[in-house]
Formats: C-alpha cells, structure tokens, sequence
C-alpha cells in the first residue's frame, strides 16, 4: 500500500511540526513506497501507558539525558571540537567509530522532539548539530578520526575505518529530524555527506564498500525521503557488491563482513550478527523499492534461518564473543551467549521491514520477543545503566561497576553506565523514541494491530476514510486486550489483531460472541460505530518450554516463559547459586500473587581430582517453590547469578 494513500489528520504527537503535516512519511522510520502493509508514524500512534508508555517516559526523562552526559564526558562529542580548533589528532578521544554514538544520540533525541515537542531538548539538538557542522569539508567529507595532517588517509581502513558507518547513523539522524521537524541543518548536512559517498563510491569511483554496513539502510530511507533516485541507487550498489571478497580476508575470515557470499545467494545469517542484520535491513529496503522480489526472497529466507536455528530463546542473536558473531545452527550456549543489544535492536529492524513488506504475523513475533527480552533488558530500572551483551546464564555473581567510569568490557557481569564501545545505549535511546511506529499498520481494507500497548491510534485509508481506535491493556501483565472503536464508519473495515505463535487458545469476543482465534491475525469487518468494542484474550499464562534436541546445551533443560516474556531463576530469590539446581516438571508452573513459582531442588557436588567419571550426580534435596523473575527486569538488585535454561531433575 502506498504511502502516498494517506492524507493528513490531526498529529497525535505534540513536536512533529505543522509544517510538514502534508508529508505522507512524517513521523515514520521506516518509510516504504510500497509493500503488504503501511507504517503509521508517531503522528498516528500514541503509546500513553502501560509496559512501554513507561520505557518511553523512561527514555525521555533519564536514558537520553544520560547518553547526552556520557558522550561530552567521554569527549566524542568534543572531537567536532577538536577538529574545528585544529587540535587532531594529539586531542581526539574514543575509537574510530565515536562520531557515530554522537549521530545516534541525535537521532533518538529527534524523534523524541517529534513524539513530546520538548523544546529544551530540541534547543540541545541544535547545538549539538551547530558543533558538527563546522567540521564538514566543502566536498561533504565528515570525520573526526580521518583526512587530516596525523591521521590515516581518508577511505584508506575500509575494513575497520567505519567512515560509511558513521555517515549512516549520520543520515539515519537527519531522516529523523527531517520526518519530525522539516529541513533544517541537520538534514542539509546529512543530504551533503549523501551526495559525497554518491560521488565517491559511485559507479565510477571507489569500487569498495564499508566493512560495516550501516550506510546502505540509511542511503534507501533518505532516498525515499527527499525523492533522489541515486541515493537508492548508490545503497543498491553497495548491497550488490558485498559478498565477492573486496575488504579483504582477516583473522574472523571473510564471513565476519558478510563478504564471502554475496547477499541474494546468502541462505543463513554467519558473522558479526549486527554486521549482517543492519545488512539485511538494507537490502529488504533495495528490495522492496526496486521492486525486486528475487532479493526479498532471499533476505526473508536467510532471516527465517537464523530465527529457526541461531537465535536464542529471548531474540537475542551472536552465540560467540569472538566476532561478536552468530555460531554454527544449533550452537546456542546460554552462558556465551553474546546477544549484544545492538544485535536485538538490528533484528527488530529486518523483521519490521519484512513484516511490511509481505504482512507475515511470523515477524510481527520476532519484534515482539526481541524487543521484550533483548531491548527492555538493556536499560537498568534508572535508565543510567545498561547491558552491553545479554546472557541467558551468569555463573558467578557480577561485580558493582563504577558509575563514573566506562566500561572497559562489553560482557559486563552487571550493567554498565557506558562502554568504552558504546552503541547499545544510544541504539536502546533511538528504539524507545520511535517505539511507536511499531504498533499498528494500514491497508486498503483496514487496520492491524501488531504490537500491544494502551494507545490511541488514527489514520485515513487510501479511500480517504479515517479510522480511529483506543486501546486498553495491561499487556503483558495480563492478556487481555480492548479495542474500542472512536469513529463511526458508513463503509465497512476490518480490524486485524495479532495473535502470537505461543497463544494458543486465544478468544475474540464481538458484540458479546466469542471465538476461537489462531494464531497469526484475528479478523472483525463491520461499519462499525463509535463505541463498539473488540476484544482480544491471549492465553498469558506462565508455561515450560522446550529446545529444540539439536541446540545441545540445552537437551534435559526448560525454561519459563509467560507470555511473551521470558521468565529466570535468580540467586536473589533463590537464596543460593543457580548452577546446581533441577527443576520438576511435573505439574505447571505457579501462578500466585503476581509471581511465577516452579519447584526447584540444589544439589552439592563433592570436588575431586578430576571432573570425569562414572559416579553418580549427587542427590538433590527437597524441592522448594520459588519466584522467577522477568528476564529483562534481572540483575536490578545487586550482584546475582542467574539462568533462563534449568535442568530436569
């Protein structure tokens, strides 16, 4: 359904300006000229409450500030300063990729003006841009740790220089600021790094591509933001060259760059996971505005895989350290488990792309966990601390960070105020902002509801009718969802709510009848009249669940999972380690007074000389019901051990 169908109502988000109320994309991320179904932007979604109306206030009174503090600290917004004063390279702080958390920062800092129109942050904003647009070459060269007497020659690392990377947060931030304010400085220097890159890495010029894809998303959406053909051209191009080995061999192989396989012939996800999901997000983009199905197919086959045979139970993608990168199928270790943040955050991107190109409810899931269990697991309960990487098992208890100190270490024991690397908070900062954007789409014959949170929602189908709904939940507390309709329609339309691929048993009640609904998408068509109420019930209960036999780290093991959150035992609760404890199965987990109990026994092996024998597992004590806790909210009460997968005993 084309953009181009939706005319403008009233915007539901205070800071989008008046002025580009007419733009068919205001508000939106992800902006697409066609495809199954429509975004609606923050203009016609708004999240007031519940599970993630709490992230977003959260985001906008602590996470944002928080990231702002830490990257003037850390000095990476003061390397624009540096180079205008001729101080680089003796003064230059962070590594070579530290413009590109400035960028990101910018970006969420964007799309929260838009959601809230707070003008003190916008005022920040400016001066924030004001600092970068000073240090732009005539010719739209923009870097800090390039080009200048000292440094490395420009292009001149295009394995791990990251210039292309940073120039796409860097045009990701002006789309931002473009869909939410209009053009102002910020989109002009985004649009002169574009037309740079266009010129230098053109069909006639630098014959390369960036050994950390990132720019070919950010060249499609700008693309289709100011209308400029080669700009989706030149993202294109770079997407066909990746895969025929130009970066060069290293020590991770070529796989960690995606650059052994070209992307249409790529059938599974290999390398560093981030790496090959911002990839991925690109290529769906390519696919999607050329119209060619060949490459939408492969991307959605490679993304299908690796949800089948490389992802953890929470979302999270990358079962090494080493490369940051995606294991063998099957090699799922819950105490490696790397699943970095900026993975989860990548993962969400390709599988909200997909879902909008083809409307398959398989990716409207993907978002869901992944955001459940990877994003929201990120950000301490402050909001000034955050997981770097997410494992599903932490054998020993973490160690107290120094909250004035970065992080050295991206496997953290415990969260971080801020990394030495530090993408994963600015990523979680620019998710929560846009959050919105995520809930609810449009077609020709109605609206669909993909994700769940108390909302109002409005919009106009391509026929000029506007449709309008609230919606009230507590999910995923509880799994009961209202729709209640706020506009009288003359012609019939059809309301599509997701039902989850763990819901089975799900029940839609219209006008007092109820039904069984499948999973996939519930439908209701009816002119419905203003007041009239749908409900939804999913089955949020609390259950076991099962790996498959051939992930062997976890074969004689199960996890809980409520809904869609991922539930874990903690030593907090347990009142001793986790790594020797059994669980019974034999009766469902319980539910009782807000809290999920399974009965869980921990049993004392006896050290000897040597770990191997035939001797029996010690016997475990008596079983004790005892609390889980939610997987994102672990690790909030001071230093634990802790595990999703326990064993059967």
């Amino acid at each position: 359904m084309p953009l181009s169908a939706r005319s403008a109502l009233p915007s539901l988000a205070p800071g989008l300006a008046p002025e580009i109320a007419d733009r068919p994309d205001r508000g939106l991320p992800v902006a697409p000229s066609n495809g199954a179904l429509r975004p609606l932007g923050l203009g016609e979604v708004r999240i007031d409450g519940g599970f993630w109306g709490e992230r977003q206030r959260l985001n906008a009174t602590a996470i944002i500030e928080h990231c702002e503090a830490w990257v003037e600290r850390m000095g990476w917004t003061g390397n624009f300063d540096a180079a205008v004063e001729g101080r680089l390279p003796q003064d230059r702080r962070g590594r070579e990729f530290a413009d590109s958390d400035v960028y990101k920062l910018i970006e969420a800092m964007a799309w929260e003006i838009g959601r809230t129109g707070d003008a003190a942050m916008d005022a920040r904003l400016r001066a924030l841009v004001e600092r970068i647009a000073r240090v732009q070459e005539p010719d739209g060269y923009l870097h800090t740790h390039y080009g200048r007497p000292g440094q490395g020659a420009r292009y001149s690392d295009l394995q791990w220089g990251h210039e292309l990377y940073c120039y796409g947060h860097l045009i990701q931030a002006g789309v931002a600021r473009g869909r939410t304010t209009g053009r102002d400085l910020l989109v002009d220097i985004a649009i002169r790094v574009a037309d740079h890159v266009c010129e230098t890495f053109g069909p006639d010029g630098i014959d390369n591509v960036c050994g950390h894809p990132e720019i070919e998303v950010a060249l499609a959406e700008l693309g289709r933001y100011t209308g400029e053909q080669r700009y989706l051209d030149q993202a294109a191009l770079f997407v066909e060259r990746r895969g025929h080995g130009r970066l060069g061999d290293i020590e991770f192989g070529r796989s960690y760059f995606q650059d052994d396989v070209p992307v249409r012939e790529t059938t599974v996800m290999a390398g560093h996971s981030v790496r090959a999901l911002y990839l991925a997000a690109g290529a769906v983009d390519i696919a999607v505005e050329q119209r060619d199905a060949e490459l939408l197919e492969a991307v959605r086959r490679q993304t299908l895989t690796t949800l089948a045979r490389r992802t953890y139970l929470t979302g999270g993608m990358g079962a090494h350290h080493e490369g940051e990168s995606f294991g063998h199928d099957h090699e799922l270790p819950s105490d490696r488990a790397y699943s970095e943040t900026c993975a989860g955050v990548a993962s969400i991107m390709v599988n909200h792309r997909l879902l909008l190109a083809t409307g398959d409810a398989v990716h409207a899931d993907a978002v869901e966990r992944t955001l459940f269990n990877v994003v929201a697991a990120s950000p301490a309960q402050d909001g000034r601390a955050f997981f770097y990487t997410n494992t599903l098992h932490q054998r020993v208890p973490g160690s107290v960070p120094d909250v004035t100190q970065a992080s050295p270490r991206a496997s953290s024991s415990l969260r971080a105020p801020w990394f030495e690397v530090s993408c994963c908070p600015t990523n979680v900062a620019r998710t929560f902002a846009s959050l919105g954007s995520y809930l609810a789409t449009a077609d020709a014959d109605g609206l669909q509801l993909h994700q769940y949170a108390p909302a109002e929602i409005r919009t106009r189908l391509d026929d000029g009718r506007e449709v309008a709904v609230r919606v009230e939940t507590a999910y995923p507390a509880d799994g009961r969802v209202r729709v209640t309709v706020l506009e009288d329609a003359t012609v019939p339309w059809t309301l599509r709510l997701r039902v989850p691929d763990w819901a089975t048993g799900a029940v839609l009640t219209v006008d007092g009848e109820r039904r069984e609904a499948e999973p996939g998408y519930a439908a209701v068509t009816g002119a419905f009249a203003a007041g009239d109420v749908v409900e939804l019930d999913l089955p949020v209960v609390a259950r076991w669940t099962t790996a498959d036999p051939r992930v062997d780290a976890l074969r004689g093991a199960v996890a809980v999972e409520r809904g869609p959150v991922v539930m874990a035992l903690e030593s907090t609760d347990l009142g001793a380690g986790v790594n020797t404890v059994v669980v019974r199965t034999d009766a469902a987990p319980v539910e009782r007074d807000g809290a999920v109990l399974v009965p869980v026994a921990t049993y004392e092996p006896e050290d000897g000389v040597w770990p191997y024998g035939d001797a029996p597992r010690p016997h475990a004590g008596a079983s004790r019901l005892t609390p889980l806790v939610p997987y994102h909210a672990w690790a909030n009460r001071g230093p634990s051990t802790m595990r999703v997968w326990m064993p059967v005993g």
